[in-house]
């Protein structure tokens, strides 16, 4: 599993319904921060989706290969299929995407993998469609279950399975509000098993159906004991919010990884070593901290891309 994400907001499912024609007509109509590329070259592509993790992300991408000499592109705001069809037709060069969404969404796997095997079986699937996908970073934008740090503190878990065991101490006649996403709560893969795999026993009056977004107001009043979020969301650090600790592997791994063409790569040798370089600087604190600024402190994304890069000596 800035929210969508797409969150992927993040309702993945619902991005399968644009079609191949459509992606065509708006990949050519998209808003985009257009860079000119050195005289002597085509510029490299570079795509993000439309949430604020994604905005970071390629933009970031695009000022660090433009400071190492390579002219860049940039088409940021698209949905996810949309960006998925433009690598895969060629309209783009450079994405950042994520080990779970192209598992479960593009290719259909349904079976639990760890991260190191997620990241293996997309890489294999993929790069017979000459998608290469180069080294992982620490970013796992997943899933997870939060509460407010007052609540956390006072309860005394941190994982999961402490919190069931709890909830199943304090009895029948005890209420555990919890605050999900509609799309969530309806998924096969979704509530339901979470519920079963940690024996949470929550009732119909426990879940509250949210949109993605009162999901985070709602724990940020302290209205409900528990709700479902994503761990690099800024507004996990903005409204200090405690997750839990997913201890028996429930949630699918979300890891952001550099995704380049194999055309891209045989032109621009140099991509991997640049982007593995990258990607070797980022983790879940630093995606939440740029994601915070952004979304909490009202920064620029350009800015804060920039100021990431300055900061790790990449530019």
């Amino acid at each position: 599993m800035q929210s969508k994400r797409d969150r992927e907001g993040r309702a993945f499912w619902a991005f399968m319904l644009v079609g191949t024609i459509v992606a065509a007509v708006l990949l050519g109509s998209a808003p985009a921060r257009a860079q000119a590329p050195a005289a002597d070259a085509a510029p490299v592509r570079v795509g993000g989706k439309n949430f604020t993790e994604q905005l970071i992300l390629s933009s970031m991408t695009s000022q660090y290969l433009r400071a190492k000499g390579l002219g860049t592109e940039l088409t940021s705001g698209l949905g996810s299929t949309l960006m998925r069809q433009a690598m895969e037709n060629g309209q783009l060069d450079v994405v950042w995407d994520y080990t779970g969404t192209a598992l479960i969404v593009f290719n259909k796997v349904e079976e639990k993998l760890d991260a190191k095997e997620s990241y293996a079986r997309v890489k294999a699937l993929d790069g017979a469609r000459g998608l290469v996908w180069l080294e992982p970073s620490r970013i796992n934008n997943t899933y997870a279950l939060a509460m407010p740090k007052e609540r956390a503190q006072a309860s005394g878990v941190t994982t999961l399975s402490a919190y069931a065991e709890k909830m199943r101490k304090a009895g029948e006649d005890a209420k555990h509000p919890f605050a999900v996403d509609m799309e969530f709560a309806a998924r096969p893969d979704g509530l339901e098993p979470l519920k079963a795999q940690y024996k949470l026993p929550f009732t119909r009056r426990d879940v509250i159906q949210l949109d993605p977004g009162l999901v985070y107001t709602a724990l940020k009043n302290n209205q409900v004991d528990m709700g479902l979020v994503y761990t690099t969301d800024g507004r996990v650090k903005g409204f200090e919010l405690v997750l839990l600790e997913d201890d028996l592997h429930f949630f699918p791994d979300y890891s952001a990884v550099p995704v380049v063409r194999k055309a891209a790569l045989d032109k621009h040798p140099e991509l991997a070593t640049l982007l593995n370089a990258l990607s070797a600087q980022l983790d879940n604190a630093s995606m939440t901290e740029m994601n915070y600024q952004v979304d909490i402190g009202q920064q620029p994304v350009d800015k804060v891309a920039a100021d990431f890069l300055r900061s790790h000596g990449l530019i």
